[in-house]
């Protein structure tokens, strides 16, 4: 194990030669080359053949020797310059859930020749992502031209966490050398709380604080949500609108005008409002209760069901929409899960 103050130099001398970036460009100084497995089998074949043909004075041994040893150093020179030269940056990353796995998209872009077995893989030691295994993604590139590559991040616990850094790995064309490179991204991710399942039935709160509640299946219709009320009008449509609202007579109307969508609009009774509250997920653990809690956004959201949320001391009012939904699970993300 390192000390601390090799760790921190270590730590000071990675952070200059690979800043945090979403791009970066793989040049002499960021390359580094040592010998395979293989490579080193290939140098210790070498060593015997070069000393089997001085002991017995093999013209034909020294002529084979001396091929074989130039092979293997255009193999290193062409396995360094498969990396050389080539960019890549990274496309934001979508939040997902604890215990699934990320999907990173990743964009090489080549200037010169076809670039052949490049891949890319996680390093271990990243907080959150220490269940990362050793599996390589491998793509090619074209001349000129470049491509995209998936990598799966499985992701540990919750939170906001910084991506791990990667390693840009090419053994082409013998395989007696490995070259690589390591890219430190900047972006980072959201790992929402793990939704129970199945989705538990959720509470219809009447409106204030103290209010009783009554149990909601989060399976049941929309419709069976919003029995009594009452018509007003109508007004053209906006985001997170229910289709069940649309006025679908007159969609046809609208589109060869060019004018919006026209819903229904309602009035909900109070006793119809939807609050998801930290204290109706009790009493089970505080990690149970974010489960809980994230399981209802999402049920809320595919109910197209208003909703506001309650957490501790923190209130996201009533909304409906993919940044309502986003913010309320950035909230449960954030939660310290140790304080009941």
């Amino acid at each position: 194990m390192l000390g601390p103050t090799l760790r921190r130099r270590w730590q000071t001398w990675l952070a200059a030669r690979h800043p945090l970036s979403d791009t970066t460009e793989l040049v002499q100084r960021n390359i580094y080359i040592v010998p395979s497995r293989a490579g080193l089998a290939f140098c210790l074949t070498l060593v015997l053949l070069l000393i089997a043909s001085i002991n017995d004075q093999l013209s034909l041994g020294y002529l084979l020797t001396f091929l074989l040893t130039g092979a293997g150093l255009a193999s290193m020179q062409l396995t360094h310059a498969n990396l050389r030269g080539l960019s890549l940056d990274l496309k934001a990353p979508e939040p997902g859930f604890a215990g699934q796995d990320l999907q990173l998209e990743l964009r090489l872009h080549n200037p010169g020749a076809a670039r052949y077995g490049i891949g890319l893989r996680a390093q271990r030691g990243t907080p959150g992502f220490e269940s990362l295994s050793d599996e390589i993604a491998w793509t090619d590139v074209p001349a000129l031209g470049h491509a995209v590559l998936h990598l799966r991040l499985p992701a540990g616990a919750r939170g906001h966490k910084h991506l791990p850094s990667l390693q840009i790995i090419s053994r082409f064309p013998l395989g007696l050398f490995r070259a690589w490179s390591v890219w430190r991204p900047a972006a980072q991710v959201w790992v929402y709380p793990q939704p129970e399942t199945p989705a538990p039935p959720f509470s219809v709160n009447h409106g204030g604080e103290g209010d009783e509640a009554q149990p909601q299946n989060p399976a049941a219709p929309l419709g069976s949500q919003a029995q009594g009320q009452d018509f007003e009008g109508v007004r053209p449509y906006r985001r997170g609108d229910s289709l069940r609202q649309v006025l679908w007579k007159k969609a046809a109307l609208s589109m060869e005008q060019g004018t919006p969508l026209w819903v229904r609009e309602t009035q909900a009774p109070a006793q119809h409002a939807l609050w998801l509250d930290w204290r109706d997920a009790a009493p089970l653990e505080p990690e149970a209760r974010l489960s809980r809690l994230t399981a209802w956004v999402l049920a809320a959201e595919k109910l197209q069901a208003p909703y506001g949320l309650r957490i501790k001391a923190q209130v996201l009012p009533q909304d409906l929409g993919p940044q309502h939904k986003r913010q309320c699970l950035e909230l449960l993300s954030r939660q310290d899960g140790a304080r009941p």
